[in-house]
């Protein structure tokens, strides 16, 4: 499961992977627009993510980790929603993964500067996702690349010699890229 925290919208993604393979099962967004109370928020926040781990039973979570801004008072809110997240999948059971946004973005794409719609164009082809799917909001498309990043971390062995590029990386993982 993916999880791309926030206090207007969050994302989340879930994953069901077979070996090599990994299909989209859920994608979607918790919104909070509506509401003015921030405590309330997070109080909906750990409720929405406790029912979402409940309804699907992750092995795992991958987190995006907030990225450092200017304005200090949105990155404690953006802190304390993912700590919130993390609190539900502790409370579960569930290991918690926590990834940089430029390192999802560079597992999907191989930039780590890509834009929002650059990955949910990738993990469109990658898991063969309808356009209905890709309607929601990049918070969930965001939410499945955590979870699909996470995925690739834990099911490729490790080399010390790396890739030198998303076409190597391609060429050396064919059988786990769909056209």
């Amino acid at each position: 499961m993916g999880i791309d925290p926030g206090t207007n919208l969050m994302g989340y993604g879930v994953l069901r992977a077979v070996g090599q393979k990994a299909e989209a099962v859920a994608l979607g967004v918790i919104d909070m627009h509506k509401m003015t109370d921030g405590y309330l928020k997070l109080g909906h926040i750990y409720e929405r993510v406790s029912g979402i781990i409940s309804e699907y039973l992750p092995d795992e979570l991958a987190i995006e980790a907030p990225f450092f801004g200017k304005n200090v008072q949105s990155m404690l809110k953006l802190g304390r929603a993912q700590g919130v997240a993390i609190a539900a999948a502790i409370e579960h059971d569930v290991p918690i993964h926590e990834y940089a946004p430029m390192k999802i973005k560079m597992a999907l794409t191989g930039n780590g500067g890509a834009s929002k719609e650059q990955v949910a164009g990738m993990l469109q082809r990658i898991l063969k996702l309808d356009e209905e799917q890709m309607r929601q909001h990049f918070d969930a498309t965001d939410a499945l690349a955590a979870a699909y990043c996470h995925f690739m971390q834990m099911s490729r062995p490790q080399s010390t010699a790396g890739y030198r590029s998303w076409k190597d990386f391609a060429t050396k993982n064919a059988e786990r890229i769909r056209e």
